[in-house]
């Protein structure tokens, strides 16, 4: 393989490839790239056995087309550092060679044929996706996802296809977050409802950057495949049944408090400097036209922040985990929110529009 690239493309290539080989595993194979040069672009491929990735670098001259497999960390590190525009990448028997205006590495290589096989998609999409859609829908769940291992179903985030809709869904037991975009196209058969880890859910925020470029998605029982004009990514769906999230969401309540967004969200964290691992909570007063969010951290002090909001409904004090609120704020892009209540034991819903809900639960501050 002979070719020159252009370094700054090779980097980002790299940065996405590199981020889902694996660091830590006795395989050290999986801890590789794959670069393959056809015709006329350079193809690199990385994968954990889990999530699998095949990235397109286009300012590419190939002189020699081939294949070679190499350290990710390694190569990485050498177009990272490097200042050339312009990298020459050779092999021969033992070495891949990467060189520069003034720079020579050498990096040993390994069998290529080793290499577990790649991303692929056969055979048209499933249905499509606009990025900006899709990133958007990401933002506004990914958070809201469980981290720890014991609830394996919910170490992801449900996929839910309706007709020409995509519903997502994370919860963690204590908060659930979902969103509503378009698809487009698609056609009968295959899976309704998929979880997609939580690792998968970051790396496509970070791949599918075009605004209107559209990703076809495929589905299988095990697997889901994205595929946009520079990159194709499979990934092993998290296995289990996803709560009934239906059941979470509240049917009844009668109070309703509208939002500003960016006032709150700096209330809340304002509020929160004064709370600790003992005393985690905020508490939301609401009466008439004004609420006040007050904590109290033992031995440290006290904090109280009045908003004016446009509330109604009898008074109400009800306490929530700062954190919980401000996360969803956010990655709320809209002025204003509507958020409703019913009593002090009863979870809270903010809701933005008719795409977006958030459902959270109170905390006991007594």
């Amino acid at each position: 393989m002979k070719v020159r690239v252009n370094r700054q493309e090779l980097a980002e290539a790299l940065g996405v490839v590199g981020s889902v080989a694996a660091t830590r595993t006795p395989k050290d194979i999986l801890k590789c790239v794959l670069l393959r040069a056809a015709a006329d672009h350079l193809e690199l491929e990385g994968t954990d056995l889990e999530i699998s990735i095949r990235f397109i670098v286009s300012q590419v001259e190939v002189n020699k087309k081939g294949v070679v497999l190499v350290s990710a960390e390694k190569l990485s590190a050498i177009v990272r550092e490097s200042n050339d525009e312009l990298l020459d990448i050779e092999t021969d028997a033992n070495h891949c060679h990467v060189r520069g205006a003034g720079s020579h590495f050498q990096i040993y290589i390994r069998d290529a044929k080793e290499f577990p096989a790649g991303a692929s998609m056969s055979g048209d999409p499933d249905w499509e996706i606009k990025a900006n859609v899709l990133r958007h829908l990401a933002e506004r769940t990914i958070f809201a996802a469980a981290r720890e291992n014991t609830r394996y179903a919910i170490n992801g985030v449900l996929w839910e296809r309706k007709d020409k809709q995509l519903v997502m869904v994370a919860t963690d037991g204590r908060r659930l977050a979902k969103a509503v975009g378009k698809i487009s196209g698609g056609k009968d058969g295959g899976p309704s409802e998929v979880i997609v880890p939580s690792k998968a859910m970051v790396l496509f925020q970070r791949l599918f950057t075009e605004q209107d470029e559209k990703i076809g998605v495929k589905l299988t029982e095990s697997q889901i495949v994205l595929r946009s004009n520079r990159a194709t990514v499979s990934v092993a769906l998290v296995e289990g049944h996803f709560p009934n999230y239906h059941d979470v969401i509240p049917k009844e309540t009668n109070k309703t408090a509208q939002l500003k967004v960016g006032e709150t969200l700096s209330g809340i964290r304002r509020a929160a400097l004064l709370t600790n691992e003992e005393s985690r909570g905020v508490r939301f007063a609401f009466a008439d036209a004004e609420l006040t969010l007050s904590s109290r951290a033992p031995q440290e002090g006290e904090a109280s922040v009045k908003l004016a909001v446009a509330y109604k409904g009898e008074a109400l004090e009800i306490g929530f985990n700062p954190n919980f609120l401000t996360d969803v704020l956010k990655v709320i892009h809209d002025d204003e929110v509507n958020f409703e209540l019913k009593d002090a034991n009863r979870p809270g819903v903010i809701k933005c529009g008719d795409d977006y809900l958030y459902v959270v639960m109170p905390v006991n501050l007594s």
